[in-house]
């Protein structure tokens, strides 16, 4: 009988939609600004694509760190192995997987994010393959599935098995503008085609740097009048804003109207405020270089709710025609499954002055899926 070591990090991604570009040290600040937990809910999606597997036990935590999405589910045969405090901790995860690899698991399936990634590898290194439902802020690392659903499609069969890249970013420095990466390690991970992410790549090159410009030059010549623009993190947009000479926030999400800066570094809950004061809303989001998300990964602040509340039809996808050769297929990952329907099989990317082209959308499990 296969045995799977399941963990959930209860708090991974809580500083996401308010803002707070990643939750290491910023829980209480997090719930202050009414942020929700979330990992509870994707570890669920997950163990609903595995409810009817057979020959395969679970190995968990008590409470909120595994034993409750677990009994939600139903189904499931597990066991406790490591009994879990209310009021968990990174010391928590990598005292959990000790237990998993003292019971001696096949896997460890966690749900977290970069820094659950780096506390189960830490403990687990390369002897035990790993494998991330996605559900914290940044996810640089090469160890999550797709999304949730396409870590129980992954491992409802057979899978191989390939050397990623455990990889945390500075999230005190990332909360300031500053992006340090580090790499932590090369982990085993299970694989199928189109249900693990790449590493998050950035580039920069003479060459991109033109086109940002090229790209900005054209959007700015084709924004419209009394539209509320919100404009996602990343180099490209901040190009953007820079041609209308407003300093924006690197990392952060930032409104613009007018030509003018409206609010800076804002959080879900001000862009669902902002949205209801102006009939047209337009969001424009550069996908994650490699990985190729557009929703759910580092800007989780647009929300869902936000672009339900602006319009599908009025996401505006910016990239350099660099990191599109280099990125495989683009992805969604909302948390709204039926959102995420909505872009079908492919979208126009705009990469550069009065140029677009159509990139694929890949949809896990599907015949749209997209080998990384």
């Amino acid at each position: 009988m296969r045995r799977i070591g399941f963990l959930i990090n209860p708090i991974a991604g809580l500083g996401g939609t308010v803002g707070l570009k990643g939750t290491d040290g910023s829980e209480e600040e997090a719930r202050k600004r009414g942020a929700v937990p979330h990992a509870q809910d994707r570890a669920e999606i997950t163990l609903g694509v595995l409810k009817n597997i057979s020959d395969t036990c679970f190995l968990t935590c008590s409470g909120e760190m595994g034993e409750r999405a677990l009994l939600k589910c139903g189904g499931i045969p597990f066991r406790v192995v490591y009994s879990a405090p209310k009021k968990s901790s990174e010391q928590d995860t990598k005292n959990a997987v000790r237990a998993f690899l003292d019971e001696g698991v096949d896997l460890i399936l966690f749900c977290g994010g970069d820094g659950t990634a780096r506390d189960v590898y830490t403990v687990a290194g390369r002897d035990i393959p790993i494998l991330g439902i996605p559900a914290g802020v940044k996810m640089y690392s090469a160890v999550f599935a797709i999304d949730p659903a396409a870590a129980g499609v992954l491992l409802s069969g057979p899978y191989d098995l390939r050397d990623a890249e455990v990889m945390d970013v500075n999230e005190e420095a990332y909360r300031n503008g500053v992006l340090e990466t580090h790499l932590y390690g090369i982990a085993r991970v299970p694989v199928r085609p189109g249900l693990v992410q790449a590493a998050k790549q950035v580039f920069e090159e003479a060459s991109e740097e033109r086109a940002k410009t090229e790209i900005a030059r054209f959007i700015g010549e084709v924004m419209i009048p009394d539209t509320l623009y919100i404009l996602g993190a990343g180099t490209t947009t901040e190009a953007i804003a820079q041609r209308l000479n407003v300093n924006k926030t690197l990392l952060g999400v930032d409104v613009i109207l007018n030509g003018h800066l409206v609010a800076s570094d804002v959080d879900e809950k001000t862009l669902l405020r902002l949205i209801d004061g102006h009939r047209d809303v337009r969001i424009i989001l550069s996908p994650i270089g490699a990985q190729g998300f557009i929703l759910g990964r580092g800007n989780q602040q647009i929300s869902a709710a936000v672009v339900k509340k602006a319009g599908p039809e009025n996401l505006i996808v910016v990239a350099t025609p660099h990191k599109l050769r280099e990125t495989p297929a683009l992805y969604v990952d909302s948390g709204d499954r039926d959102l995420d329907a909505v872009f079908g099989k492919s979208i126009q990317v705009i990469s550069g002055y009065r140029i677009a082209q159509r990139k694929k959308i890949g949809y896990p499990g599907t015949e749209n899926s997209i080998p990384l």
